[in-house]
């Protein structure tokens, strides 16, 4: 946007040849990574790193030895800080993945957030750092702007973690960045498969009318991430530009029939999702499809980085909120978007035996 002629190597380029492991692998943004890197690239071994036996038994039954010889699977927990030194030697990209996610269970179970969400990503980076991975991109959440729930509050914890990485690891030239985004459409446990399962019933509930958020679908996540991990420098938190919608919005669209129940905002849960808080926004730089914020320490220079890197300051007091959005998803391009992930999902659970 701002005319420099830098342009960031090919996923290709990074990827091919290369020893990647993902965290969190057997989860749903984990199995689509996987897929979509082994269908595009040629990895020289793709590692998926899980706590979860059954699920890298069900990936391996696609994912057979046979066809595809460069996988590998790892059972382990971020938690283990052995088992995380164990795995990373001799990797050469780190897809951290492994969260806790559920909101209401990390109310309930807050240390168990605080063990996974911010003491495996100190073990994430102190691991990628002594076993000198290159490259190590976090997965985040709009959640994590502005926290209001414990979920929120560790991601944040852990962004700072992981932007702090890049200077923490001093000579060893570890370079980590964070990669933030909001509501992916379909996925499980999600508004949208709820919505769906209660139509037959003529009636939805919905917490506020006024209600918006961010919508993204698994696969153009999976390409943001992989666009990340070319572009980035060390330190960034990467935004995607994508489109908003009021949960009313989506609700006539998913069941134009049904009758709705107010029934107010849950515990820990936002009107609107904000994913660059305006106090932020001064270390923000805007480019054609995504933002990239700053850290605000070390050699940082907002200046600098867009002269190497182009792009423009995002002005005082900006806010990506999904209320202010400038992007709005229509019914019927929610409809495609729904369309494909189910499409994607019944092939995918076809492939897999379920």
């Amino acid at each position: 946007m701002s005319g420099n002629d830098y342009t960031a190597p090919t996923p290709a380029a990074v990827l091919d040849d290369k020893v990647i492991l993902v965290t969190g692998g057997t989860g749903s943004f984990g199995q689509k990574f996987t897929k979509v890197v082994l269908e595009r690239y040629r990895p020289r071994k793709l590692i998926v790193f899980s706590r979860d036996e059954l699920k890298q038994y069900e990936m391996r039954q696609h994912f057979n030895a046979v066809d595809y010889p460069n996988l590998r699977f790892f059972i382990g927990d971020v938690r283990d800080r052995e088992r995380l030194y164990r795995a990373f030697d001799g990797v050469d990209i780190v897809i951290h993945a492994a969260a806790l996610k559920q909101v209401p269970a990390a109310e309930y179970n807050p240390i168990e957030a605080v063990r996974t969400n911010i003491m495996g990503a100190a073990n994430v980076v102190d691991a990628a750092i002594d076993r000198r991975v290159s490259r190590v991109v976090a997965l985040s959440t709009d959640k994590a702007a502005n926290p209001i729930n414990l979920y929120g509050a560790t991601k944040l914890c852990s962004d700072k973690l992981f932007t702090a990485a890049t200077s923490y690891s001093g000579q060893r030239e570890t370079r980590f960045s964070v990669v933030r985004y909001g509501n992916v459409v379909g996925s499980r446990g999600s508004v949208i498969p709820f919505f769906m399962k209660l139509r037959e019933t003529g009636v939805l509930p919905i917490t506020d009318e006024r209600m918006t958020r961010f919508w993204i679908t698994l696969e153009q996540g999976v390409d943001f991430v992989l666009n990340s991990l070319t572009r980035m420098e060390g330190g960034e938190i990467f935004v995607p530009k994508i489109p908003s919608m009021r949960i009313v919005d989506l609700a006539r669209a998913i069941a134009p029939g049904c009758r709705f129940e107010i029934i107010g905002i849950r515990p820990g849960e936002k009107l609107h999702e904000v994913m660059i808080p305006n106090d932020d926004s001064r270390n923000a730089v805007e480019y054609d499809s995504y933002y990239a914020l700053l850290p605000r320490f070390g050699d940082y220079s907002l200046p600098t980085y867009i002269k190497r890197r182009g792009g423009v300051p995002c002005p005082e007091g900006f806010e990506y909120s999904s209320d202010t959005n400038s992007d709005w998803l229509t019914p019927e391009q929610l409809q495609a978007m729904i369309t494909s992930t189910v499409i994607d999902r019944r092939l995918s659970d076809r492939e897999w035996g379920q």
